[in-house]
């Protein structure tokens, strides 16, 4: 009887500290591979209604390709036997299954351009694009990413005093300008550098002033307009040439990531136990780094991710205006010349990588955000 009231006692104890300690973390554990299933499940649904819908647009494009090539004169029996040879002739379901299997395993197949034999595959084409708009959005990133938290981080420190303003308003201005004018604005004062004495303008300016001017314009770098860079070059050479396209796109990105960070702290700054820190005598700038910093993570996570997918998906105009030979460009020119295996090569990549990076800040967000990560 003792035994069995004994028994009876010990299962009723609730169980011990490293037992639920071990329960609570297999289930967060469990439940963050359920999440991170279901977001990756949603973005390869996601990327096979993009292809869809790439496909489709190209397809549906007007004119003919083999026409376009051919010419107006060209006659019937030419037009369908070079569109046999490239395979235009099949049906469109047959033609993306074709595409899309081989988009999988990296084969998008032979370029227009070149037929017979001297295919040159549109892998060998898109790689090296590829690897410069890669390196210059990392370049981009490196710089921005760090430089915009600080200043945010700053902001909020100073806010509603001068450097608070200053910064606000010249990142307001950034993002409120295109890219392609800012460009043309970088170029004018590099080409200025040692022309602007001649101009009609510093002539008509005061002297006083055009001298100025003209000094300012003269400590302007020499900086590459065209960003011509080779496959031979050396890493310092390689970014002094993606210097111009690297300051157009980092103007706009460090405006985005600034101004979001500062909004995130600045929400925290007023929560509850802040506002307990600062009671508690915690310096300000402990408060913000300390305190609002790491609950902020989340949205700016979110953010650079954001932005991350603009510096590689965003850069066509960028690229066109510099005429630096990257991903962007090489789409343009298939546009152009109807390369049409070029062009949902190059879409498909940027496509899959805007939807890569939103992955990854879906799941930042879920590991900074604990009322994501445990749901009541």
């Amino acid at each position: 009887m003792d035994q069995n009231i004994t028994g009876a006692v010990d299962s009723a104890k609730p169980p011990g500290p490293n037992v639920t300690r071990y329960g609570a973390s297999h289930g967060v554990v469990g439940r963050l591979v359920t999440i991170i299933g279901q977001r990756l499940a949603l973005a390869v649904a996601s990327l096979f209604v993009v292809s869809v819908i790439i496909f489709g647009s190209v397809t549906l494009l007007p004119g003919n390709y083999a026409t376009a090539v051919l010419g107006q004169s060209a006659t019937p029996e030419t037009v369908a036997a070079f569109e046999r040879e490239l395979g235009l002739d099949r049906p469109a379901v047959e033609r993306y299954v074709t595409w899309i299997s081989g988009a999988v395993r990296g084969d998008f197949g032979a370029s227009f351009t070149s037929r017979g034999d001297n295919k040159r595959y549109v892998s060998t084409i898109v790689a090296p694009r590829l690897f410069n708009t890669l390196f210059l959005a990392s370049i981009v990133a490196l710089i921005a990413v760090p430089l915009s938290i600080f200043l945010g981080v700053l902001c909020a420190y100073y806010r509603n005093g001068w450097v608070d303003r200053i910064l606000n308003s010249t990142t307001l201005t950034a993002i409120s300008v295109p890219e392609f004018f800012i460009a043309y604005i970088l170029t004018y004062m590099v080409i200025m550098r040692d022309n602007f004495v001649m101009t009609g303008l510093a002539q008509a300016l005061p002297s006083w002033l055009s001298e100025w001017l003209g000094a300012v314009f003269a400590g302007i770098p020499a900086l590459p307009i065209l960003a011509d860079v080779s496959a031979g070059m050396t890493l310092e050479d390689r970014l002094w040439m993606c210097a111009l396209p690297a300051l157009t796109l980092g103007l706009v990105t460090v405006a985005y990531m600034m101004r979001m960070t500062r909004a995130a702290i600045m929400n925290l700054l007023a929560t509850p136990y802040v506002e307990m820190a600062h009671l508690k005598g915690v310096s300000p700038f402990s408060v913000i780094v300390r305190h609002a910093l790491p609950n902020a993570w989340g949205p700016i996570a979110y953010v650079v991710t954001v932005n991350l997918a603009y510096l590689i998906t965003g850069v066509v105009v960028v690229e066109v205006v510099f005429v630096y030979p990257g991903a962007g460009q090489l789409l343009v020119d298939a546009v152009r010349s109807r390369d049409i295996p070029v062009v949902q090569a190059c879409t498909l990549i940027f496509a899959s990588a805007y939807i890569l990076l939103n992955l990854v800040t879906d799941i930042v967000t879920i590991l900074t955000n604990p009322r994501l990560l445990h749901p009541r």
